[in-house]
């Protein structure tokens, strides 16, 4: 692995001297950071100042530790046409604030539950704001359909596979990344493992052959 993606609670300061350790440490271990993921606040709730600038604090801190990209949830409201607008006013004013790193946003939370929601935001935000892909937050009989809508516009994506005791789910994996490769996606993969085996490494190790496979 030379590509890395960290959660906002991985960090345990954001004293600068600390963030500037962590940087070097990455350079010199030739480890690209591609995204610092804010896993919390909701642009669209009643506090939504407040979690504005707490994010903006986090893009900082993704400057500081050169992270390419900051990954920010959109919001949990309902996706009507004034929350998208109000997400999308939000992200935009973030990402003009924050020039130094990508403000990308992903197929998360109520608000971006489907692909028209995805695509309303992205429409109003235009080339400030940018697209992670996550394989696995959709569900359902059209979930293939709904990732390849939004698939040509993902510059980042989290490569999620399902396991159960038995393993991964090889046929739901290989077909959401063939989504992917039949869009063109040629950008960082992040591996993500989420399942009832201890064993992490080795779990990641069979997604890293199923993409492998496609890609």
């Amino acid at each position: 692995y030379s590509t890395l993606q960290l959660v906002h609670f991985h960090i345990p300061s954001r004293e600068r001297s600390y963030l500037e350790e962590l940087r070097v440490a990455l350079e010199e271990s030739n480890i690209t950071l591609d995204a610092l993921l804010v896993d919390d606040g909701d642009l669209t709730g009643p506090d939504a100042d407040a979690v504005e600038s707490w994010i903006a604090n986090w893009l900082e801190a993704a400057v500081t530790l050169g992270a390419r990209r900051a990954r920010v949830g959109a919001g949990k409201a309902q996706p009507t046409p004034e929350a998208i607008r109000q997400s999308a006013t939000r992200l935009s004013r973030l990402a003009a604030s924050h020039p130094n790193v990508r403000v990308v946003n992903e197929n998360w939370w109520t608000l971006l539950s489907d692909a028209d929601a995805v695509l309303s935001l992205l429409d109003l935000t235009g080339d400030q704001v940018g697209l992670l892909i996550d394989l696995g937050n959709w569900s359902g009989p059209d979930k293939y359909d709904q990732l390849a809508r939004i698939a040509p516009l993902a510059e980042t994506c989290h490569a999620k596979c399902r396991f159960t005791e038995s393993g991964p789910d090889r046929e739901d994996y290989t077909r959401s990344l063939r989504v992917l490769a039949d869009a063109g996606f040629d950008g960082p993969l992040a591996l993500i493992y989420d399942g009832p085996d201890d064993d992490e490494w080795a779990c990641l190790d069979l997604e890293y052959e199923i993409v492998n496979e496609v890609f």
